[in-house]
């Protein structure tokens, strides 16, 4: 963490120090107004330590109510985004990181910002069968942690997420052309795999895209596109269990993983193999 994050330590030592502050917000009966810009943020603080996100959220809050151009605001506003997420308000977690990213710019804790905002929609991907829309707006707002601070130290864990989250959009027409396949409506099927093998082939479910083409196209009796499909799974993935099963379907029917025929999987095979893309 940078700045703001780093200052604030979440230790024992932290605890017992924050103690003495607790004990002046013990109720909020006492108006927070009587309270320091300082110590309202150390109140935020202390909860955060116990454990009180909520809690740590509204002292974060009232430091930017009440000192709203003053330092302490600043860094409670950060604060105020960590302890929303952590306590899995998400959309509060995105507004308050949109703010700190729209005041301050170029403040050395707006990377930690727009960090935040993207976890706030990546964390809510859970599994493949809720709304794709958070996937993509994870997928936007990652990107923008990768392109607009490379030299972070939120880059590296962004990228992995990305590749997740672009995982688990191809995961997605996964599960729709499975859907298809097991009720026979094989080109509709295929049409999911086809925008698993074009639009993601950098993710993991690109081999089972692929052996699912192969399996559809030998039902169709289009062996050409059988056999390319093939191709191209042996040649990227010939160790994976998928093209074993293709192999094995393939010299079932007296037919060859090798490229035939024209096509959309020809133009694959050609650029991804012979790395012809004209």
């Amino acid at each position: 963490m940078t700045g703001t994050l780093r200052t604030t330590a979440f230790t024992l030592c932290a605890a017992l120090a924050l103690s003495a502050c607790g004990d002046q917000f013990s109720s909020r009966a006492v108006p927070v107004e009587q309270f320091s810009a300082e110590e309202i943020f150390e109140r935020g603080e202390f909860e955060l330590v116990q454990r009180n996100p909520e809690e740590a959220a509204y002292f974060f809050g009232e430091v930017e109510r009440l000192y709203p151009y003053s330092e302490w605001a600043k860094r409670a506003l950060i604060m105020q985004a960590f302890a929303y997420h952590r306590d899995r308000d998400y959309e509060n977690a995105r507004s308050a990181a949109q703010r700190f990213i729209d005041l301050y710019p170029a403040d050395e804790d707006a990377a930690y910002a727009q960090y935040l905002l993207a976890l706030s929609y990546y964390d809510q991907i859970d599994d493949v069968g809720r709304d794709q829309g958070l996937t993509f707006q994870a997928l936007q707002a990652l990107r923008v942690v990768i392109e607009d601070y490379p030299d972070s130290e939120y880059a590296r864990s962004a990228i992995l997420k990305f590749d997740l989250a672009f995982d688990h959009l191809a995961a997605k027409e996964m599960e729709i052309g499975r859907y298809y396949l097991r009720r026979g409506h094989y080109t509709a099927a295929s049409n999911r795999f086809r925008i698993v093998v074009e639009d993601f082939q950098t993710t993991t479910q690109t081999p089972e895209a692929l052996y699912r083409l192969v399996e559809i196209y030998s039902v169709l009796g289009l062996s050409a596109e059988a056999q390319t499909a093939g191709a191209i799974l042996g040649f990227n993935y010939q160790s994976s269990v998928w093209y074993q099963e293709a192999f094995a379907l393939l010299t079932g029917l007296g037919l060859r993983p090798e490229a035939e025929g024209e096509g959309w999987l020809q133009d694959i095979y050609r650029q991804t193999i012979r790395g012809e893309w004209l």
